[in-house]
């Protein structure tokens, strides 16, 4: 068994860039930056922040929300598959790209540190109170506040 499942949450780098093809359907690409904060060593060595970018490519519907919604700045949240291809550039020498192919893309509610549209369309208590602040609902900790004891 294997799984390539991609769960990011970052800002958008510039506005996405969308095609049409013949048949209607629609495909939009953009750049994503997911940050690491910097911090201290024990030692006092200073570790600085580490920005990464992705490349996102969205299709069918989700390239027309995309493209009506998202712009340069937007906080996404993006689900989706890693897939490499390559081609040959014009000097012969062949060139591997890495994108995300997105099966999710909604904007991320840094208020709460949960995806907005998932606390707007479920009907349950649970949601009801987080969007009511109810103090008997945990609330969870935005993205920049989390740790992880992850080993790697």
């Amino acid at each position: 068994m294997s799984l390539n499942k991609v769960i990011l949450i970052g800002n958008v780098g510039k506005d996405p860039d969308i095609r049409y093809f013949d048949d209607g359907n629609a495909i939009a690409n953009f750049p994503l930056a997911t940050s690491d904060r910097g911090y201290k060593l024990a030692n006092g060595t200073e570790v600085p922040e580490r920005t990464e970018w992705h490349n996102i490519v969205a299709t069918r519907d989700r390239a027309q929300f995309v493209e009506k919604y998202v712009k340069k700045g937007s906080l996404v949240y993006v689900e989706g598959k890693i897939r490499t291809r390559n081609y040959d550039d014009k000097d012969g020498n062949k060139r591997y790209v890495t994108e995300i192919f997105a099966d999710r893309v909604e904007f991320y509610s840094i208020g709460s540190g949960t995806r907005r549209d998932e606390q707007q369309e479920s009907g349950n208590a649970s949601a009801t109170a987080a969007r009511n602040n109810d103090s008997a609902t945990a609330e969870i900790p935005p993205v920049s506040e989390q740790t992880d004891d992850l080993p790697f």
